[in-house]
């Protein structure tokens, strides 16, 4: 079989699990008067293999993220028609370059550096690049992200090159039992784009907020986020073929 043709049979499992996800965010968006169109539903798939995440455009997903160039290499090397790349985890100065080439839209920039370096590496590439600002919304010193005081001179950064084009912001709640102690951080985050936006701090639009993971992505959305990073949720209980299937 041809590594790009896409496997015969979608697990049902997958498929419900991405049923019941694509619900609750659609009520999570009704409940707060958004359009449940305005969500874009990222699959996190660094715990499945290359052949998993083949399932996904046929199952109605079409963003996938992942944490690290490294694991994502492998899977976005066998291209899968129809599928959008998202980094979603640290990225360290050293993979800018590999990162430009691989993803269609990296969440975590985290420095005026980090935002340098990429700039750099998309302009040898003769590309622009679209990136999301990672705000350290819970305060926890084991996340990356910036202050919130540090964002007015990161999009400052960015604003200086034309290979870089800024979307909006990215923030992680902490890890919780309850949802709801993230809804606070969740409209800060917005509050805090919303803020930047108003007064200028970036001369593009900056639409989207990305928000949310398995645990807490209804509440984000309430809060809106325009992208919500979805993992165990889709995938528990569903069998990987793995490499060999």
């Amino acid at each position: 079989m041809n590594s790009s043709n896409p496997p015969a049979v979608i697990p049902a499992r997958l498929l419900e699990n991405i049923r019941e996800i694509r619900a609750r965010i659609g009520e999570a968006a009704r409940r707060s008067g958004r359009d449940p169109a305005e969500v874009v539903l990222v699959a996190v798939t660094k715990t499945v293999s290359p052949r998993l995440v083949r399932f996904l455009p046929a199952a109605g997903i079409v963003d996938a993220g992942e944490n690290r160039v490294q694991t994502a290499e492998p899977k976005i090397l066998r291209p899968v028609p129809g599928l959008r790349w998202h980094m979603i985890g640290h990225l360290q100065t050293n993979k800018a370059g590999r990162a430009v080439e691989l993803f269609d839209l990296i969440h975590s920039v985290d420095s005026v550096r980090l935002v340098r370096q990429l700039a750099r590496h998309a302009a040898q590439q003769g590309r622009t690049t679209e990136v999301l600002v990672q705000v350290n919304i819970s305060a926890e010193g084991q996340k990356t992200g910036i202050r919130p005081e540090e964002l007015r001179p990161v999009l400052a950064a960015a604003a200086e090159t034309p290979h870089l084009r800024v979307r909006g912001l990215m923030g992680m709640g902490p890890l919780t039992g309850d949802p709801e102690a993230c809804r606070p951080l969740f409209a800060g985050l917005r509050d805090l784009l919303g803020r930047a936006v108003d007064e200028g701090w970036y001369p593009s639009p900056m639409p989207d907020l990305s928000m949310g993971m398995s645990n807490d992505f209804e509440v984000a959305v309430e809060e809106g986020a325009t992208l919500v990073r979805v993992g165990t949720a889709i995938f528990s209980g569903v069998a990987d073929p793995g490499e060999g299937a």
